[in-house]
């Protein structure tokens, strides 16, 4: 199949064609002709599947014909980083027709967004917290969106938006097409779901987890030992652009910093920084001046970069769905990516939960020929057998949980060990 197929307007067709698309990937394929007919949708899929475009071009279709210079699309996402992506894939598909996109966030001056809904923009491409202070302060009218996105909708619950998406839901009008974009479904998404679309089309791509492109490793390492492998790993593997992830803005900014005193080209993405130099830091990476980025969660959302071939947690995750988000960077478009894990002894239960998410174990490994001092993980063996997957189902079809209880408390295991 092709982008033709779709009816598309020539110069959107053109746009497509300038940023390098030739064929619609699976949530394309099903989400744009739903779309075109008005009808709400409702979109499962890892990241990096290309929904972006599932949904900016056939709201460019409508964009075509009709009034301008009014906000006829709102898009609302949860980060600055994705917010400006979603901004840039509009600016690209449309740069053969005359529509106007803008970004609406906190962190920067009012004065060039209030310029800006002066002039007259169909898409606005807004963070909750600042649109509505703009909205409160009467800078902006939404009474004739035709088109409301929420993107990234499990990040905003996350977040803490959940409020404010439903006071933003209530000053658009009733009647509207939504169009609702989610990587997971907790409970609290499912019940917005079930408020906000009107009889919407599920479009689910696979399973909402990691790509299968993507092989996933855990290297057991002590807490103080990680910057020491880190280095080591750098310097001994042949990679293309890392991601690395770190629980702390803290970490962030002092690992960065660290690893480019040991001369690699390297920056920092983490909340503290101006929204100038976060900008910086992605443009950069994006670009090649950097072949390293080390970011917080916050930034995991709004990193469009294809060519990314490693992600690396030099912290583990705090919940599933966080790692599936971080290792969502790499693995995109078909391309195969390697994701690792720094695990230490407590991150135990956080690597059961990502394996049944994934569904196999994870692989243990070490680096070869690197001195681990007198640390000794308790295996280190290329293979691994899960044993809940020798366990007998239960009578609902889910192994049943023998873990073996010591005087009465139940034993915990060991992340380096299956």
């Amino acid at each position: 199949m092709n982008f033709q197929e779709f009816s598309l307007d020539s110069r959107i067709l053109a746009g497509v064609k300038s940023v390098g698309y030739t064929e619609p990937t699976p949530i394309q394929e099903q989400a744009i002709p739903v779309i075109l007919q008005d009808k709400d949708v409702l979109g499962l899929a890892q990241t990096g599947t290309g929904k972006t475009a599932a949904f900016a071009l056939p709201i460019l279709q409508r964009l075509s014909a009709g009034p301008m210079r009014r906000i006829r699309v709102l898009v609302v996402a949860p980060t600055r980083e994705l917010a400006e992506q979603i901004h840039q894939a509009f600016t690209d598909f449309s740069r053969h027709m005359k529509v106007r996109s803008m970004t609406i966030y906190g962190g920067v001056g009012k004065g060039t967004q209030m310029k800006q809904l002066r002039q007259g923009v169909e898409i606005v491409v807004a963070c909750p917290g600042r649109l509505l202070d703009l909205y409160g302060e009467g800078y902006i009218d939404l009474s004739s969106v035709e088109v409301l996105v929420l993107d990234e909708a499990d990040r905003m619950c996350d977040m803490g938006f959940l409020p404010d998406i439903r006071r933003i839901i209530k000053l658009l009008p009733a009647e509207r097409q939504t169009l609702f974009f989610s990587a997971t479904m907790p409970q609290d998404i499912r019940k917005l779901v079930n408020d906000i679309l009107n009889n919407p089309v599920t479009v689910q791509i696979g399973m909402i987890a990691p790509a299968q492109t993507v092989d996933h490793a855990i290297y057991p390492i002590p807490q103080k030992m990680k910057k020491h492998l880190l280095l080591a790993m750098l310097e001994r593997e042949r990679t293309g652009q890392i991601l690395i992830f770190t629980r702390t803005k803290y970490r962030a900014r002092n690992l960065a910093r660290d690893l480019e005193r040991q001369k690699y080209r390297v920056a920092a993405l983490q909340g503290n920084m101006s929204q100038n130099k976060r900008q910086a830091a992605i443009t950069g990476f994006r670009n090649g001046k950097y072949d390293i980025l080390v970011a917080t969660d916050i930034a995991a959302r709004g990193i469009d970069v294809t060519n990314i071939t490693h992600v690396i947690n030099f912290d583990m995750p705090d919940t599933v769905d966080a790692y599936t988000h971080r290792i969502g960077r790499t693995g995109r478009a078909d391309r195969a990516g390697d994701a690792y894990t720094f695990a230490v002894p407590d991150d135990a239960a956080m690597v059961r939960q990502i394996e049944r998410l994934l569904k196999h174990p994870i692989e243990r490994k070490r680096l070869p020929d690197y001195d681990y001092g007198d640390f000794v993980p308790e295996t280190a063996v290329n293979s691994v057998s899960s044993p809940s997957s020798q366990r007998k189902p239960n009578k609902n079809g889910r192994p049943a949980n023998k873990r073996r209880k010591r005087n009465g408390r139940q034993r915990r295991r060991s992340p380096y060990s299956r």
